[in-house]
């Protein structure tokens, strides 16, 4: 933003202008009741049209640009060899610096096929921290997601900078006992809160894993967050473009798996760069199976096209700077209504700490769960549980269950769709409801699946 723009105005104002309107779904107190009970207390079987404003995820629900649409209108859905498909690849090459770039449907279908090259029955694979699908892939191939977040992650009021960092500790000594297939650095680190990951931590991590022989995978969904808060916030990098620090982390990188559907500012679509050119051979012929041809990977060109302009369009320090300083103004707001909060605020959410703000209720009756329900209720705002549902653990055998190390609810906005009195309407209404946290009740869950339980269980309260 240049500097006649004042980055720190009580009011935020979008880099951008409108061009296109939705129309917000309006359903009253009496239909929402109806609607959740209808989805068995799970957020996310709610249907759309049920929910005003919508921060399940920040997945695919980007508004996307005028260049973006723009782009679509060129896109050629040849079977094979596509135009678009060489436009993807030097978007991915330009932004990575690695020559084999593979599109995916989406970030997880990147995830399965790096599973499916590279992991056996019996592995362990260390991470910052896995988020879910992640988590779910590593585990389907019969193996095991280890999370090593650095300590000062622990206290979720803690200023620490980069609470998205690995535990250098912690990782060597995993090194030392076994040589895992990778080793995933998920930048933001999604699961503690949106946290980022510094360079320091990205660099001493890659001399560690360089020195045992295991590949350093980079989670880059939200890479671009994550890039910003280092020039912000990390001394000897304040003076250098985001798009350089972006190539800096990318060089420590031996392969990148990235739902676009984040920062790339696109409603679907993925990718998976290596450097390792018989490994990319591996995924391209397992792909095939699954995803389609590997110069599609599931995807229309037009689709291809987007997300190369989404890319580019992503590094505007304007709206990185926009993007970040709405997110702690909602956060802000919220720790000022009475609830607890995971602080510093990440790039693409707000996590209020479900444990500290509803200390009646214990862990395994889901207390995240139970706020989303009631914001939901109270509110039409729908949020997501990130805390024993979905990143506890259950034994499949004897159903006993170990919670999660935090009990957090994940606010996630959706990039250039909500406007600063949207976000103002909402925080009026959280502060009416922090009176009644008390009186909210626990959940157990009637039904679920053996991964990714926390997309279909079904509930019932306490």
């Amino acid at each position: 933003m240049h500097a006649d723009f004042d980055p720190e105005a009580l009011t935020i104002f979008e880099p951008f202008r409108v061009k296109t309107v939705e129309p917000l779904p309006l359903p009253s107190r009496e239909e929402r009741e109806l609607a959740i009970r209808r989805a068995a207390f799970n957020l996310f079987a709610l249907p759309a049209a049920a929910v005003t404003f919508d921060f399940l995820t920040d997945s695919g629900t980007s508004a996307m640009s005028a260049r973006q649409w723009s782009a679509m209108m060129t896109g050629d859905e040849s079977y094979a060899g596509a135009k678009s498909f060489f436009r993807f690849e030097e978007a991915v090459r330009g932004l990575t610096g690695i020559e084999h770039a593979i599109p995916t449907h989406q970030g997880r279908s990147a995830e399965a096929l790096l599973a499916k090259a590279l992991v056996k029955p019996g592995h362990v694979v260390p991470g910052n921290t896995h988020f879910d699908t992640t988590r779910a892939n590593i585990e389907a191939a019969g193996a095991s997601a280890l999370d090593l977040p650095c300590d000062e992650n622990e206290d979720s009021s803690s200023p620490f900078p980069f609470k998205g960092n690995v535990d250098l500790v912690k990782l060597e000594k995993v090194l030392k006992d076994g040589k895992p297939p990778f080793f995933v650095m998920t930048v933001t680190n999604n699961s503690v809160g949106g946290q980022p990951v510094s360079m320091a931590n990205v660099a001493a991590a890659k001399a560690l894993l360089e020195r045992h022989g295991v590949p350093l995978v980079i989670d880059a969904a939200r890479f671009a967050e994550n890039c910003f808060f280092i020039q912000q916030r990390e001394p000897g990098l304040e003076k250098t473009s985001v798009k350089d620090i972006a190539a800096k982390l990318f060089s420590y990188a031996d392969a990148v798996v990235m739902s676009a559907k984040k920062d790339a500012l696109v409603n679907t679509g993925g990718f998976i760069a290596v450097r390792d050119g018989g490994l990319a051979e591996t995924i391209r012929h397992l792909m095939v199976l699954t995803e389609g041809f590997p110069t599609y990977g599931g995807l229309a060109g037009r689709d291809m096209e987007a997300l190369a302009v989404g890319l580019e369009e992503v590094l505007d320090e304007s709206y990185l700077r926009y993007r970040v300083r709405s997110v702690e103004y909602f956060g802000s707001g919220i720790e000022a209504c009475g609830f607890r909060v995971v602080k510093p605020f990440g790039g693409h959410a707000v996590y209020i700490d479900a444990g500290k703000s509803l200390p009646h209720i214990p862990a395994l009756q889901y207390p995240g769960q139970s706020l989303c329900v009631e914001l939901y209720r109270r509110m039409g705002l729908r949020a997501v549980e990130v805390g024993s549902v979905m990143l506890g653990r259950r034994d499949h055998e004897t159903g006993h269950e170990t919670p999660a190390p935090k009990e957090l609810v994940r606010l996630a906005l959706p990039r250039r769709v909500y406007t600063q009195s949207h976000i103002d309407y909402l925080l009026e209404k959280m502060s009416s409801l922090t009176p009644m946290l008390s009186e909210f009740k626990g959940y157990r869950i009637t039904r679920q699946s053996r991964y990714l339980r926390h997309f279909t269980a079904k509930f019932e309260p306490l």
